[in-house]
Order: C-alpha cells, then sequence, then structure tokens
C-alpha cells in the first residue's frame, strides 16, 4: 500500500477522534462506522466531489447522502472541518436538545445535509431520485447549467432493507451512470456478524440489477485506490456503480476493531485514550483539531469550490433564453394565475375524482416545467400521466413521465429525493391501499418538508369486485396521523382542481386521495372550492335555521347533499359541510372553524373509513369500521352503511341527543361536567342554557 503524506494521515486520524469524543459526551451515538470510513470520507472531500461550503445550496454541487445514517457524526464531523457553517460547539451537542447536530441527518436542520436518513435503505431509494432529477435537468437544460454526480455511502443493513432492493433495480433499469453507491462491507451487524442472517452475494445481485461493480477489498486506508475507484465509477455513464469497500468497525481501536459493540455503544474514557495514542492524537484531548489539520481542509475545500465560480461564470454568460429556463425549472413551481389554467367542472359532469386529477394535471403541465409525473405501473389508473410527455430513460433524459414498474416503496423515495435535489416537482401515484408500502417514504417527506404530490385513487371500499385487500378503510386516517403532510380528499371535479392548486403553493408533501368511482359536480363547488379547499372546510347547504351538521369528505359529501334532502322533507334542517382536509381546516384559525362548525349544533361525520379520529369534529361519527368485502362497489357502500339513509338516520339520533341533554341536564354537576367534556368519546354535550 502507497505511503499516506503525513499531514493526510494526521487528518484522517482527526475525523475517528471526533468520532469518537461526540458520541462519549453524549453518551449515545454511533461512532463505529464513522471510524472506519475516515479514509474514504477524507478522499471524498479532499480530492473527488464538487461543492461549496459557503453555499451549500449551489444546484450544480455533487450530492453526498449518507444512506448509513447512524454514522452522522462522520459526515457532521466533515462539514466542520470542510468549512461549512457548523461550529466545534455544535459538534460537542451531538445528539442534544435544538443542536445542530442531531442524532441521524435531517435535511434543512443542518447545511450540507441533503437527505433524511437514518431508517436504512431510504438515503439510497433518495439517491436515485437524485440522480434521476440531475438526468432530467441536464437533458432538458444542457450540462453548461446541471452536470454533477450523487454519492452515496450504504451499510449491510441498508443492502439488506427491501426499498434498496427495489431502487437498485430501478436504478439499473434507467441506466443511473451519475450515481455510485459506495458499499461499506464491514460484516456487522449489531447483533452481531452478518452471516447470521444474511448469505447475498451483493456484487452478483447488483451486476444482474445492471450495475458497474467495482470490488476494492481491504483497500479500505489506500487513499490512492478509493480514489482511482471512484474516479472510475464516473467514466461509465450508461450504468450505476456499487464500489464494494472491506472495513473493519471501530477501527483503529486495539480492543474494539470488528465487535459489533463499537457500532452503538459510545467507547469508555480509557478506549478512547487507546485508541487515540494508535493515531499519534493526544489521548487528553478531546475535540482535537490542530491548526495544521484545519487548514488542510480548508483548503482542500477552497480548491472543491472552484467548480462553483466556473458555473457561476459559464450561466451568467448563457443567453437569457436558456438562463429563464434554467430559473424557471429550478423554481419547481407553477408560473402565473394557477387557478385560472385548471380545468372547471358543471352540473351534468360526473368524473371520479382521479378522473379530474389526470386533467388538472395536464392543464398544469404547461405553466409547470418541472412537473414530473409516474406511476407504479397504474398511470391510466391512477390519473397519473402527461398527455404527449416521453417516458424518462436513458434515451429520452428529458423525459417528464416515468415508469417506476411495481415499485410504491421506491417510487415514494425516489421522489422525495427529486424534491430535495431541486427543480423538480415529483407527482407519484398508486392505489391507496398500498400507501402502506411507501409509508416510511412518506413519513420522512414530512419530516424533510419534501414538495412531493402522493398521488393515490381508489380511495375506498367503492373499488368493488377486488375485495378487501384492495379496499382502503384505515389508510386516510393513517395518512392524517403524519405531523407536516398534508392531506386533501377532494368530494368532485371542481374540489380536485382547488386541492392542486392550494398543493401547487404548498411547502412540503401533499396527499390527493381519489376516488375510482364517479362522484357528481356539487352545486356551489365552481365558486366555492378555491378558497373552501385551500381552507380545508366550508359550507356547502346552508339552510336558515340550520339544526344539525352533517360533514364530509370525497365521495360521501354527496351522501350528506341527499341525506339532508331528505331530512328537509322531514321538516329537519342540515347544514352541510365539505370537508376536504383536516390540516388545512386545523391551521385556519378558530374563528373560522367556528363560522363552518358552530357550537351548539350536533355533527354528523360521514366518511367511508374508519371513524377513529373523527371526534376531533363530530358528535357522530359515520363509517366503516371493519374491512370490506368483494361485491360491485356502490352495493358494498350501501351494505355497509355509507348511504343517505343511514346518514339521516344518524342525524336524527343526533337531534335526539341534543333533546336528551337539553331537558336533563339542569343543575350545577351537569354544568361542571359539560365544562370538562365536549365531544368525547361518544359523550355528546352541547353549549346550552343551563339552570
Amino acid at each position: 500500500m502507497p505511503e499516506i503524506n503525513p499531514l493526510e494521515q494526521r487528518c484522517i486520524s482527526v475525523v475517528p477522534g471526533l468520532a469518537m469524543d461526540a458520541p462519549q459526551a453524549a453518551n449515545s451515538g454511533h461512532q463505529g462506522t464513522a471510524m472506519a470510513l475516515a479514509p474514504l470520507a477524507h478522499v471524498l472531500w479532499t480530492r473527488v466531489m464538487a461543492y461549496d461550503p459557503e453555499a451549500p445550496d449551489w444546484p450544480d454541487r455533487d450530492r453526498f447522502v449518507l444512506s448509513a445514517g447512524h454514522a452522522s457524526i462522520l459526515q457532521y464531523s466533515m462539514l466542520h472541518l470542510m468549512g461549512y457553517p457548523l461550529t466545534m460547539d455544535d459538534l460537542k451537542a451531538f445528539r442534544q436538545w435544538g443542536s445542530a447536530t442531531p442524532g441521524h441527518p435531517e435535511a434543512g436542520h443542518t447545511a450540507g445535509i441533503e437527505v433524511t436518513t437514518g431508517p436504512l435503505g431510504q438515503g439510497f431509494g433518495n439517491a436515485v431520485g437524485m440522480a434521476l432529477a440531475e438526468r432530467n435537468l441536464r437533458g432538458r437544460l444542457g450540462d453548461g447549467f446541471i452536470d454533477h454526480h450523487t454519492w452515496v455511502i450504504a451499510s449491510d443493513g441498508d443492502l439488506m432493507e427491501g426499498i434498496s432492493h427495489e431502487a437498485a433495480s430501478l436504478a439499473g433499469a434507467q441506466g443511473l451512470g451519475r450515481l455510485t453507491v459506495v458499499y461499506d462491507d464491514n460484516h456487522i451487524t449489531i447483533d452481531g456478524a452478518t452471516e447470521i442472517a444474511l448469505r447475498d452475494d451483493a456484487p452478483a445481485r447488483f451486476a444482474a440489477y445492471g450495475w458497474e461493480v467495482i470490488e476494492l477489498g481491504e483497500a479500505g486506508d489506500d487513499l490512492d485506490a478509493i480514489e482511482a475507484a471512484l474516479e472510475a465509477s464516473k467514466v461509465d455513464e450508461t450504468r450505476p456503480t456499487l464500489m464494494v469497500l472491506r472495513t473493519r468497525v471501530g477501527s483503529p481501536s486495539p480492543t474494539w476493531e470488528d465487535n459489533p459493540k463499537a457500532h452503538g455503544n459510545p467507547f469508555d474514557e480509557a478506549t478512547i485514550a487507546e485508541t487515540k495514542r494508535v493515531m499519534g492524537l493526544p489521548p487528553e484531548e478531546t475535540f482535537f483539531v490542530p491548526d495544521d489539520v484545519a487548514n488542510f481542509y480548508r483548503n482542500a475545500a477552497a480548491a472543491r469550490a472552484a467548480t462553483h465560480a466556473e458555473w457561476t461564470e459559464r450561466t451568467a454568460s448563457a443567453d437569457t433564453e436558456s438562463r429563464r429556463a434554467f430559473e424557471a425549472a429550478w423554481s419547481a413551481r407553477p408560473a402565473g394565475d394557477i387557478v385560472a389554467g385548471l380545468p372547471t367542472f358543471g352540473p351534468d359532469d360526473s368524473p371520479a375524482t382521479r378522473v379530474a386529477s389526470q386533467q388538472v394535471i395536464d392543464a398544469l403541465a404547461p405553466i409547470s416545467p418541472s412537473l414530473f409525473v409516474g406511476s407504479a405501473d397504474l398511470s391510466g389508473n391512477t390519473g397519473t400521466k402527461l398527455a404527449g410527455a416521453e417516458f424518462q430513460s436513458a434515451a429520452t433524459p428529458s423525459g417528464m413521465a416515468m415508469h417506476y414498474g411495481v415499485r410504491e416503496h421506491a417510487m415514494a423515495a425516489a421522489s422525495v429525493g427529486m424534491a430535495l435535489h431541486g427543480g423538480i416537482w415529483p407527482v407519484g401515484g398508486t392505489f391507496l391501499v398500498f400507501s402502506d408500502y411507501a409509508r416510511p417514504s412518506v413519513r420522512l417527506a414530512a419530516l424533510s418538508k419534501a414538495r412531493v404530490v402522493f398521488v393515490w385513487s381508489h380511495d375506498s371500499v367503492g373499488v368493488g369486485e377486488d375485495g378487501p385487500t384492495h379496499q382502503p378503510v384505515e389508510q386516510v386516517m393513517a395518512l392524517r396521523t403524519i405531523p407536516g403532510l398534508c392531506v386533501f380528499r377532494p368530494a368532485d371535479g371542481n374540489e380536485t382542481a382547488a386541492a392542486w392548486a392550494t398543493a401547487a403553493k404548498i411547502d412540503g408533501p401533499v396527499a390527493m386521495i381519489l376516488s375510482r368511482q364517479g362522484t357528481p359536480t356539487l352545486t356551489g363547488t365552481a365558486d366555492l372550492a378555491v378558497d373552501g379547499v385551500a381552507n380545508g372546510a366550508y359550507v356547502l347547504v346552508d339552510p336558515d335555521d340550520a339544526q344539525v351538521v352533517l360533514a364530509g369528505t370525497g365521495t360521501e359529501v354527496a351522501v350528506a347533499v341527499e341525506a339532508a334532502e331528505t331530512l328537509a322533507a322531514e321538516g329537519i334542517t342540515a347544514r352541510v359541510v365539505s370537508m376536504p382536509s383536516w390540516e388545512r381546516f386545523g391551521a385556519a384559525g378558530a374563528e373560522y372553524r367556528a363560522s363552518v362548525l358552530p357550537k351548539g349544533l350536533p355533527v354528523v361525520s360521514v366518511e367511508a373509513g374508519v371513524t377513529l379520529g373523527w371526534h376531533r369534529w363530530a358528535d357522530v361519527p359515520l363509517g366503516i369500521d371493519r374491512f370490506g368485502a368483494s361485491a360491485p362497489g356502490a352495493t358494498v357502500l350501501d351494505r355497509l352503511g355509507i348511504n343517505p339513509a343511514a346518514v339521516a338516520d344518524a342525524a336524527r339520533r343526533a337531534g335526539a341527543d341534543k333533546l336528551y341533554w337539553q331537558t336533563h341536564t339542569t343543575n350545577a354537576t351537569a354544568r361542571a361536567l359539560y365544562d370538562q367534556v365536549a365531544r368525547h368519546d361518544g359523550f355528546l354535550v352541547y353549549e346550552l342554557p343551563l339552570s
């Protein structure tokens, strides 16, 4: 092995030192992988990657993804050493409340962190999306604006996770030649040696996926060999590259190397001191970065940042049309008046909301140059295709449509990666029941505030004959529990258009929950939906002196309207509220919410799914607290009580409950109970004059 320059060796030793000190100070963290990968990180940041610490968000920087997010201290150490706005105090606050160095990397939280990783395999999937985004933008805008590489460090655990299999297969099929994954083959898991659970031949598997494979073997400390392999991975642009690097967790600790405990157990002070002596560092010093090491890294960063200056000069001299095209693409936002360009639906129209959504997507495309639409083998079924668009491939890199194949999880993770890369507004579609396959990526999209639109159609037991395996009942409510995910379940075509108009302005992920079956265009939505959907809920039918409120979402709003007509014939006046988005309604303010759901009026909700959670808004929730059945969709809905008669009956019961409280709530004890309980766990409490 060639001798390492003494200064570089000293630099590399400092990184494991930081990787031991931070977890030890926090009494929490994963130093073993970070220590072993210090030479690789050194080569990447000083010799290979293009980036600028003074402009962490420069569009044409190389993207680095630490899919093995548990090794976060490695990335934090390099960011600090290279001059990103991450201080030594930030490293000392590793894993503490409010710090810039959380336990696993979080996009948007720390400068230089591209994606949120930690759940293994996610970063791998995100990186595939980033490579797709780079190729697409380069194909549309030219390599004068976009011309970079995506680098990934992945662990044994990453390659075990199912999402990495999906994403690797997709990357191979797409021929993503600007993607290099370094497989940290350390033969260690938390429970012991990888052999207890893993017998894969990873290189053969990736070769079968269509990847180039470079096997470095025991070259974890050979800087020149690592650099040569990384540079070689960039030569073949027809295939992604897996670079297999054998490392030893906890290296160079004399006592903890190759020990599974080194993965996630902070070293004690004696072990740290012993390891620092081996590396030639002062054992008594913590968070030790000598001046010569600091200067070496800052000088290396300045050299890597030269590409930014070249890019700035090159793009500034480009013609005006090209610069405008880049700016429009990079914003990933529709231009002009969104609402004016969207379709409207009249009383004679009754499309399924998935069909209406397809029309909206086609209308958005001309004003949204970065709209990138695909599906998990269900483009026609879910309304997620672009009329006249080419499909993305190595042969058509500018294509704005995507065949993801039957890979729901990879589609979601890649979409998150595209959004976080920048310059792409990704839309991915599948059936709602399969949102469960993608949920981990959806959760991280919300945590990362990634601008992704997840389109989930076939939204209820109205799916029909495919039966309960394909009939979602719990999925909508499960998605509503994810903080930061905005869920829309529009009632008709006009609400669908309005939901898209709102989604275009949201800085975070959106779920579009759409119907398989047709739904009538409701009276009033043409005028009220734009503002009403933006506020999450609005009054659709508003009689004088309403006695009850019927609130619904999706196709069940039409059911509520019909139930109101039935009640009106009996002399019972019912307000009908469409509530397409709980999240928007919750954020609309107390005054607005009270104007839609007035205190004192009983509220009956109807939604073709579980009733869990509906007591937040409703006194009597009507829904489906069981799995569905195989039969025509209309039959299933009717037999499970999603019909006007059932809603009207629930309204009558709510009125009877109100009368009971009016006649029996007459003492101080009842008054105290009222003050403590409101619409809670099925107990109906109304704001009435009490004596």
